[in-house]
């Protein structure tokens, strides 16, 4: 998730645990914690592709936050010791914050290696969108209420912060189990529907939001991508577009080649652009606007030829143009920027 959510988040975890002794310092430090996962972001990994597959590595592991929760919370509670929290309800509050940042950042598409260093399989279960604002603004409502009410009204300060925790759950909870069952079942409905020869199938929300779900199914020549509006009953129109993986002959056993295949699940497509061979990863984004794409080979004498690997920019589109297209698709509209 975004660096606010997150540290709404951890302020909102941190002053639930820590507010009766602290009063805003268990916010703050709840905020601060709750950000210092996503400093890995800040760490070069050795290039292109390594950065982007190794961001939400080690520093987002179960086990690693686990063991680094007691070294923070041990300074933690010798400087606040005059507060009167022990040392139990700092370990508490910053394995809770620490805990519950890689679990939201795992309910993304983008892929959160939790179980490091047993496995670097990147779980990423598409229920919300990287920025939400229907996850987010609870947060930060139960967040500025507990402080504005503070030491005058503590038990309505708490009551406040549990509530905007309670709401933010809960709409987790129903993008998770509802909306995403919702979605791959019309997906699922929609391929069986036109036969379609695919290999793998998701369906994520759409960007800030989750009651536009994009479809994404991959076949071996070919991906096809629609757009489902829960609770309009409309049925799901896939547009196909090629994919070309034999042009990765000469070149599959590069490193960067097999990590973007494994990190991506399969969900990539590649295609050649201006003698490039790119590998596009298919979850984030939509047709023609990808976040991320790699140049791994080229073209020569009709055969393809390792490069230097190096980011590949689809562009995107203005910020007012995809809220607007989306609103259209939604309506089952014609679209310049989608295609559904």
């Amino acid at each position: 998730m975004d660096s606010l959510t997150q540290a709404a988040l951890g302020a909102a975890v941190g002053g639930a645990v820590l507010g009766p002794r602290l009063g805003w310092r268990g916010f703050a430090w709840g905020a601060a914690l709750g950000t210092l996962p996503d400093l890995d972001s800040l760490v070069p990994m050795g290039g292109p592709v390594a950065d982007f597959t190794y961001h939400r590595g080690y520093s987002h592991a179960l086990a690693v936050v686990s063991v680094a929760a007691p070294l923070l919370a041990w300074p933690l509670q010798r400087l606040h010791r005059h507060r009167g929290a022990g040392l139990r309800r700092w370990l508490a509050a910053v394995w809770l914050v620490l805990v519950t940042h890689v679990l939201l950042d795992a309910c993304t598409i983008y892929g959160t290696q939790l179980l490091l260093p047993f496995s670097d399989y990147p779980v990423g279960l598409g229920a919300i969108f990287i920025i939400d604002p229907a996850y987010t603004l609870p947060l930060v409502a139960g967040v500025v209420a507990a402080l504005a009410l503070g030491r005058r009204h503590p038990g309505r300060a708490r009551r406040c912060n549990a509530a905007g925790l309670a709401l933010a759950t809960a709409y987790l909870a129903w993008t998770d189990r509802g909306a995403a069952v919702g979605g791959a079942a019309r997906a699922d409905a929609a391929i069986e529907r036109a036969g379609l020869p695919v290999e793998r199938v998701l369906a994520t929300p759409t960007a800030f939001n989750s009651l536009l779900w994009r479809i994404v199914a991959v076949g071996r020549d070919a991906h096809w991508e629609g757009f489902h509006a829960l609770g309009t009953g409309r049925e799901v129109r896939l547009t196909r577009y090629p994919r070309a993986p034999a042009l990765l002959d000469g070149i599959r056993e590069r490193w960067a080649v097999t990590r973007l295949q494994a990190f991506t699940k399969g969900f990539y497509t590649v295609e050649e652009r201006a003698g490039a061979v790119v590998i596009t990863d298919l979850r984030m984004g939509q047709a023609g606007y990808y976040a991320f794409a790699f140049v791994v080979g080229e073209r020569r004498d009709g055969r393809t030829a390792a490069v230097p690997v190096r980011r590949f920019e689809h562009g995107r589109p203005p910020l007012d143009v995809v809220v607007r297209e989306l609103a259209a698709c939604a309506r089952g509209e014609a679209t310049r920027v989608l295609t559904c």
